[in-house]
């Protein structure tokens, strides 16, 4: 057995670290063709653009160990069936689960190396790429204008948006719209273009922003007050437009420069557990704060209301005893109620006619007003709440991830053991077929979570939930060296017989 142990885990192990190699070099061109926008073009040392790709080899972990994990386990288990090294095994009396002892220990160790990798290393891969990327684009202003958006050009005191960018490095621009702010930080100037350019001289500190074809308006604020309640401005139309950006402090930019931001992608367990209570607590509070506002508001925790609702609801029950008996002409109460309980009356009887309409468009504005507070603290909590269920998420996803190497290895294995066949063939597109629909139901799953359409734990499990009964039912399926061929002609012959039963 140590003879058959050590061979089993020599050729899991190797296997696994080519496996690994080759999926890492995949995903990360997978990276530079993502982020070749933010690299390319932006006079990047090489040094940079290395640290840049070793900052994000630890955050794809989470798709390379469980891939890496699978694919071995196939190519490994169907390269010893293929061979008919699993029957002469099974022949010495070995079941499929003893084998897999030493290949078992050795996945179980790659989920510990795993969970410390997602708990430790990714956390701090994440936060620096963020300052890396957020650096970077500080390099030149047109790496920071994101297409359809209003941008701020950091330590300028322009805000711009632009149509499309295009052309070399992004220098043309269509559908230009520029806010300038004045000394006292109000946008005064609004410049619109049809189109434009940046023209950069690489020994100079002035970026040159070309503009044709738009209009130029400004606020003019006189010095006099009387004058400003004219609100003067002036407008004039232009065919070229150059407006000149100093770069000296942009080009001063140091990409190592650490942020104070943080995201639950950048938090080990230790912080999270943290942030969740404190997340928790703090909607918790907004929401009863809001609750608490929103009934003083209309009126539900006035002392004097209350009162008169309460003494309201005595008086009620009082009548109610009294129904029996049949109220008395002459009370005073029965006289209210009956005023309040018929149909054609209503509360707006008790109040004078002349106040009427004044009482109704009072009550229409108060509800117009608390129906548009309801809706903003309604998105505001939305985007709180999302901001909490992520942290969950990734707190459970840390545990999930080192897991699923464990669970990969019992659906890759038996799935080996089963077909039959090693090599990059058969064995990659299984592989990739069972990563897919792991990695898909697990994204999914993750974005209605964020979104609170279910529970954000299950949204962490919910991939690996699935894939439990599957690894089960293949791990049967190998222990009874039974073939998905033969179930398939098993499950045939069952749906024949039940037809035929039927036809009888």
């Amino acid at each position: 057995m140590r003879i058959l142990d050590s061979y089993l885990l020599k050729r899991f192990a190797s296997t696994f670290f080519s496996a690994f190699a080759i999926v890492l070099f995949i995903f990360i061109f997978q990276a530079i063709w993502l982020f070749i926008d933010e690299l390319a073009g932006k006079d990047l040392d090489i040094t940079i653009i290395g640290k840049f790709l070793i900052y994000y080899l630890p955050t794809i972990v989470d798709d390379v160990m469980p891939l890496a994990v699978l694919l071995t386990s196939i190519l490994t288990y169907g390269s010893l069936a293929e061979y008919y090294e699993f029957a002469a095994i099974k022949a010495s009396g070995i079941s499929l689960f003893r084998a897999m002892r030493s290949t078992l220990i050795f996945s179980i160790v790659l989920a510990i190396a795993t969970f410390f990798v997602a708990n430790n290393i990714i956390p701090a891969s994440e936060q620096k790429i963020f300052n890396l990327r957020r650096n970077i684009a500080q390099v030149k202003p047109s790496a920071a204008i994101a297409e359809g958006i209003f941008t701020d050009i950091e330590n300028t005191d322009m805000t711009i948006k632009v149509g499309q960018k295009y052309g070399d490095n992004d220098r043309l621009l269509k559908d230009v719209l520029i806010h300038q702010k004045s000394e006292n930080q109000q946008n005064t100037v609004v410049i619109s273009a049809t189109s434009g350019e940046f023209i950069s001289n690489e020994n100079s500190n002035l970026l040159e922003l070309v503009l044709y074809d738009g209009y130029y308006y400004e606020e003019i604020l006189p010095s006099k007050a009387k004058d400003r309640e004219n609100h003067p401005f002036a407008r004039a139309n232009f065919d070229t437009y150059i407006k000149y950006i100093d770069l000296s402090s942009l080009n001063e930019v140091d990409l190592d420069k650490e942020s104070s931001i943080t995201t639950d992608k950048m938090k080990p367990m230790s912080q999270l557990l943290s942030d969740i209570d404190s997340l928790r607590i703090n909607n918790n509070e907004q929401i009863e704060a809001f609750t608490e506002n929103t009934l003083t508001r209309i009126g539900a925790l006035d002392v004097g209301a209350n009162e008169f609702l309460r003494s309201t609801a005595e008086k009620s029950k009082a009548l109610e005893l009294r129904a029996k008996e049949g109220p008395k002409p002459t009370d005073p109460d029965s006289i209210f109620f009956a005023k309040l309980s018929t149909p054609k009356d209503s509360i707006l009887r008790l109040i004078p006619s002349w106040q009427r309409s004044q009482a109704l468009k009072s009550a229409r504005n108060n509800l117009a007003g608390l129906k548009i507070t309801v809706a903003q603290k309604g998105s505001e909590m939305g985007k709180r709440f999302e901001f909490y269920n992520r942290h969950i998420i990734q707190l459970h996803k840390k545990f999930a991830l080192a897991l699923s190497c464990i669970l990969l290895f019992f659906i890759g294995a038996p799935m080996g053991a089963i077909i039959r066949k090693g090599g990059l063939g058969l064995p990659m597109v299984t592989a990739i077929i069972f990563f897919l629909s792991y990695h898909f139901l697990g994204v999914f799953a993750e974005n209605y979570a964020k979104r609170g359409n279910i529970h954000p734990i299950i949204g962490a499990w919910f991939s690996t939930f699935v894939m439990l009964p599957i690894a089960f039912y293949l791990s049967r399926l190998a222990l009874l060296d039974r073939g998905l061929i033969a179930i398939n002609l098993n499950i045939f012959k069952s749906i024949t017989r039940l037809i035929k039963g039927f036809n009888k």
